[in-house]
């Protein structure tokens, strides 16, 4: 059994400059970035092409979005290398420029997974502390011709480079502070009970945990302004979560989170926070022992309460930092469960295989209405 999948060159920088200083910029490179990210910590005049991801589209990135990009990206005429600057929209695009010839469509890619091709050199600066997706081989895309989110996977996804600069995280807004690092959370907990996680995957992704759960409690006591004195805990946390996922899987959170972001445009994070409690809480009813057992008690001691107590203790730290909505708040309809819980079933196996119990379209079911 594989251990530990470890493929990019991992890099930290305290800030832009010195990034600069050991990574030349040159005319064969293309940047995809934000431009609100990119303007104030890098300016103008460096010798590259530059695509801003918010002139083809907002939010998460769709299967039309990128193929806009792609369009775009031919025109400005060959690059040697993709640098990904940003977020998880421009991380999972940049993913897929890296494999996708001129004027391809996102359908093609899809059909010739797992066996992508790498036609171009891959870097991932992430400017958010939740992706972790820097370390992964998966993009997830908006398939909307389908309704629903679903991961792109391949080998030729993984970056050649990981750069990680603290610097970049100091223009966050606290919101999306919140629910970049609870989706850290979640891939640490997911792969962790994941049936693929091995004691490596465990190694890291028990410490991103702890990280991260501590980073929530000093932000309850001491209140929200002092995170920004964290940010270098919580892009290491990321990052240690997106090795452990990146080798043992994602599991029914993220699989039951993609028909709320695909069909409701509910940022990645915060559909992961809107099921992942009742998930949790499903998985105590079902089966108690196992690694469920071990991390219920690792939550505990954390969270100074027993091992039956962790889940509400656990929702009151992260409310602390984000209250969590009901589905009914972002506009589901009640009626719409069902066709939910069939599209998790015929469209997310891929994540469903790594759940810590086997998940039903029923069982699914179930926690899509405590959660309604």
């Amino acid at each position: 059994m594989e251990q530990l999948i470890f493929r990019p060159r991992v890099y930290k920088f305290d800030t832009c400059k010195q990034f600069l200083e050991q990574f030349p910029l040159t005319s064969d490179d293309l940047i995809l970035t934000n431009a609100y990210i990119f303007k104030p910590y890098f300016g103008s005049g460096l010798p590259v092409n530059t695509i801003f991801l918010e002139e083809y589209g907002t939010g998460e990135p769709t299967d039309e979005m990128v193929e806009h990009i792609l369009e775009a990206a031919a025109q400005m005429g060959p690059c040697r290398r993709i640098i990904a600057l940003g977020g998880g929209a421009v991380i999972d695009t940049a993913k897929a420029m890296a494999a996708a010839s001129a004027g391809e469509h996102l359908d093609a890619l899809y059909d010739a997974m797992p066996n992508l091709v790498k036609l171009r050199e891959l870097v991932i600066i992430p400017t958010t502390c939740g992706t972790g997706s820097e370390m992964t081989n998966i993009a997830v895309i908006n398939r909307t011709r389908l309704g629903t989110k679903m991961g792109l996977v391949g080998d030729a996804l993984y970056a050649d480079q990981a750069v990680l600069i603290p610097e970049l995280l100091q223009s966050l807004p606290f919101p999306v502070f919140t629910t970049s690092s609870i989706d850290a959370l979640v891939h640490a907990v997911e792969s962790c009970l994941s049936p693929a996680a091995t004691p490596y995957t465990k190694l890291f992704g028990y410490r991103a945990i702890e990280m991260i759960v501590r980073g929530y409690q000093v932000i309850g006591r001491d209140g929200r302004d002092r995170w920004t004195g964290l940010l270098e805990e919580f892009l290491l946390a990321s990052n240690y979560a997106g090795i452990a996922f990146g080798t043992a899987g994602c599991g029914t959170v993220h699989a039951m989170a993609y028909p709320l972001g695909g069909r409701y445009h509910v940022a990645h994070g915060e559909s992961n926070y809107a099921v992942f409690l009742g998930v949790m809480k499903k998985y105590m009813a079902l089966r108690t022992g196992g690694e469920l057992a071990v991390m219920n008690r690792f939550l505990a001691d954390l969270l100074k309460c027993t091992p039956e107590d962790v889940y509400k203790e656990l929702e009151k730290t992260l409310e602390a930092v984000l209250p969590r909505k009901s589905l009914r708040k972002y506009g589901v309809q009640e009626a719409e469960l069902p066709e939910f819980a069939e599209s998790v079933m015929e469209n997310q196996q891929r994540l469903l295989k790594n759940s810590f119990v086997p998940m039903t379209a029923s069982l699914i079911l179930e926690v899509y209405r405590s959660l309604y």
